[in-house]
């Protein structure tokens, strides 16, 4: 099941009250949570029930903030007493929003920049600042390496058939609604690939689930291709951080802390699921591609418009007090929550390297001698 522990740490916030170590872990849960509530926040958030939504419901209240959430109601997952939900639809059915006001509205649920313009133009003075939860996807063509939050969105698609084009651009044209509306009032938080329990995608499990197999286990790219990831309750106390803080601005929410290779990746998650699997580094791309592999996230092939895909800086956020777990712990979480998934969806994941392809390129491999 979801670890929850992270539910019940508190950190102090800035200007609070000094707790130190002497205290009981206990003791400095509630005086922290005291130090939160007394800088308490309403807070609007549109989606929470999907993956980043329960864990940010989950840790804004844990701080003492009061939540609302708008959904279409057609999910019901464990969040706390107290929040308020309220029922409507994004694609222009917001009446339950109007008459409310809140301090700060988190935008987690939109890809639609019609969408968001809606919801921003009616929030327009019911709200102080809107946090939108966009994607370094902005950022598509990743042609250049070390890409920062200086670079801007790209926004004038060129190839309907592209996904990531596609998704790139609706994400920065919400953005742009955003900016628009609540100008220097807006926040945008730009994550890379979000992984942990909880998970909607069968992209990051299958690594756990992989692993826990045993056997040879394809390990893909080259040896320093580096690999970026966001644990998704990382990314949801940094954006309850940034509304803490009062700050404003764009951030590229992405780990880890420093560089690491998807070599480094392997190695660790390996030994926090599996250590009797058997690793296949199989490093060319050539091959790779014609056995139908090109990504298994947080590894993906860089060459060509996915060059400079996990290489997007991270220094603003970390100067803003984003905090990472240690990979190992999100391995070992994500391993833990699987099994309460939907059997289905066990069944039958939808994971990036399938058995017949992983079959198909060790064969090839080790042909190679």
């Amino acid at each position: 099941m979801t670890n929850r522990r992270e539910f019940l740490q508190a950190s102090a916030l800035a200007g609070g009250a000094l707790v130190t170590g002497a205290l009981a872990p206990m003791a400095r849960a509630q005086a922290n949570q005291a130090s939160a509530a007394t800088h308490a926040r309403s807070i609007l958030i549109l989606g929470g029930t999907g993956f980043i939504g329960p864990h940010l419901v989950r840790h804004a209240v844990s701080r003492g903030h009061r939540v609302t959430i708008f959904t279409r109601g057609r999910r019901t997952p464990d969040l706390p007493a107290g929040v308020t939900k309220l029922v409507g639809d994004r694609n222009g059915q917001l009446d339950a929003l109007k008459g409310g006001t809140w301090d700060v509205v988190i935008d987690d649920s939109a890809t639609n920049p019609d969408w968001v313009r809606q919801s921003a133009e009616l929030l327009r003075n019911a709200a102080g600042r809107y946090l939108f939860t966009s994607s370094t996807g902005v950022y598509y063509p990743y042609l250049t390496r070390g890409l920062d939050e200086n670079v801007a969105p790209h926004t004038d698609l060129k190839d309907p058939k592209d996904g990531s084009e596609d998704f790139g651009v609706r994400k920065a044209l919400c953005e742009e609604q955003v900016q628009r509306v609540f100008g220097d009032r807006a926040i945008v938080s730009r994550p890379t690939y979000i992984i942990g329990p909880g998970d909607t995608t069968d992209r990051f499990p299958y690594w756990p689930v992989r692993l826990a197999r045993g056997g040879d286990v394809v390990a893909p790219g080259k040896r320093d291709d580096p690999v970026a990831f966001i644990d998704v309750r990382d990314l949801a106390e940094f954006m309850v951080r940034l509304v803490e803080d009062g700050r404003t601005g764009t951030f590229n929410v992405v780990g880890p802390k420093t560089p690491m290779s998807a070599r480094d990746f392997y190695l660790r998650a390996q030994k926090a699921i599996n250590p009797a699997a058997r690793l296949v580094f199989v490093d060319d791309y050539d091959l790779l591609t014609q056995h139908g592999i090109d990504g298994a996230v947080p590894w993906v092939m860089l060459k060509g418009n996915d060059y400079g895909h996990q290489s997007v800086k991270n220094d603003k956020v970390i100067a803003a007090g984003l905090q990472f777990r240690p990979i190992e712990q999100t391995l070992a979480d994500t391993a833990a929550w699987w099994p309460s998934v939907p059997e289905a969806r066990r069944t039958s994941p939808r994971f990036a390297i399938t058995p017949e392809a992983e079959a198909s390129v060790l064969a090839a491999w080790r042909a190679r001698g």
